[in-house]
């Protein structure tokens, strides 16, 4: 089990950790989120969430240039980590803040049980149980631009047939997620 040995990095700022699974999905440690995500991840809790406008479209992001892994690759609204500690619907309302500089209410279980493994193009592998959301847009996205490069708002059917047609154009989870979601 790998534990944390400190709560903030060298530079002062929070270090965040994540929550470390067995293959029952049960807690077995945690570890520091910049150090989790190599070549040989551990299984970790994760989620990610679908924003819904009010007229149904879907909100997509584009990840950022500087993202370590799938860097400008389309995807979810967003993806994230809960705290240790943390409730999941909590996590999503936290990580949307951060990462789309917005609110969201309804936030509701999509996909409870998903689980992905996927390497990207630089051998980092993804290897999280990750609980799909959908929530509701509670104003406009205003996203950090270091988690997201663009955003725009899609008909739910455009992104399916997206996933469907042309799978490289998403991340990998989007893609398997999507033709399991009815929004």
């Amino acid at each position: 089990m790998i534990q944390p040995t400190a709560a903030t990095t060298n530079t002062g700022s929070p270090r965040e950790f994540v929550v470390l699974l067995d293959e029952e999905y049960r807690r077995v440690g945690v570890a520091d989120k910049a150090t989790v995500h190599t070549e040989d991840t551990p299984l970790h809790l994760a989620f990610s969430c679908y924003v819904l406008a009010a007229d149904g479209r879907v909100l997509i992001t584009r990840r950022a240039l500087g993202k370590t892994t799938w860097p400008g690759v389309w995807t979810n609204s967003c993806c994230g980590h809960p705290s240790p500690d943390e409730d999941l619907g909590e996590a999503v309302r936290r990580r949307v803040a951060q990462e789309l500089g917005m609110d969201v209410t309804e936030v509701r279980p999509a996909l409870p049980d998903f689980r992905y493994r996927a390497v990207s193009a630089e051998g980092i592998v993804e290897n999280e149980f990750c609980p799909v959301f959908w929530a509701r847009a509670a104003g406009d996205p205003v996203p950090d631009p270091a988690e997201v490069a663009e955003h725009t708002w899609v008909e739910w059917s455009d992104l399916v047939a997206v996933a469907e047609r042309t799978p490289a154009l998403l991340s990998p989870w989007a893609v398997e997620q999507i033709p399991r979601l009815n929004p």
